[in-house]
């Protein structure tokens, strides 16, 4: 491998990392958030609208040295896709971040109000997105196609909790006019949740891509 090779592999080795470490942020963005509204942390929502900030100048970042990486060393093949999945992946991420700060907007306006429900769902509705995240990534990583398609088939498990939680929601609003409030922002809350796993699959599907050369909806 000649010394220009050898540069453009390492650059692509660190724009992967520049990649995983903003998957990261995002990752903690999502956690902290929900954390947020079962401890009533109004400062915690508060950094994590602010740490948007941060994902979105990954973003910008990434992209910029994706588009500088394309005009300087021509990649062909696979790792011109790589380059191209990257600079669409870390958009996922971006829409991931900015369900999560969406969350923290809506836990601001919940305040220190007591929860209309218990809320155990929520909890386990963001470890599974936490969790397909990171897998996505992983998979994305390790060209690993059938983990992309196990990820992406786990997403159905989120799409259903969102359906049950907005029904129990509905019933106490139904019976209960003055949760509506809070119980639309809970619903708005696990809607954001639900879009978060969505973008996983996204990444899922970019994954297939870059490995095949094909498109293919998972």
């Amino acid at each position: 491998m000649n010394d220009s090779r050898k540069s453009f592999h390492t650059e692509l080795n660190d724009l992967e990392n520049e990649m995983l470490k903003m998957g990261s942020v995002v990752g903690e963005s999502i956690s902290q958030s929900i954390e947020a509204l079962i401890n009533k942390d109004l400062e915690l929502a508060s950094k994590v609208i602010e740490n948007d900030d941060i994902i979105d100048d990954y973003e910008l970042e990434i992209e910029e040295k994706c588009t500088r990486l394309i005009a300087l060393q021509q990649p062909v093949a696979i790792d011109l896709r790589k380059i191209i999945v990257i600079s669409k992946l870390v958009t996922d991420l971006e829409r991931i971040g900015d369900n999560a700060a969406n969350i923290a907007h809506k836990v601001l306006d919940i305040g220190d109000q007591t929860l209309i429900k218990e809320m155990q769902d929520l909890p386990g509705m963001r470890d599974i997105v936490v969790q397909q995240l990171r897998a996505s990534l992983e998979a994305f990583v390790d060209m690993d196609i059938e983990k992309a398609k196990e990820v992406a088939a786990g997403d159905e498990k989120v799409n259903q909790l969102d359906k049950q939680i907005k029904s129990e929601l509905l019933n106490v609003m139904e019976n209960d006019s003055k949760t509506i409030e809070q119980g639309t922002s809970l619903m708005f809350i696990s809607r954001f949740l639900e879009r978060i796993g969505d973008h996983s699959t996204n990444i899922c599907e970019r994954t297939v891509y870059m490995k095949t050369g094909e498109w293919t909806e998972l």
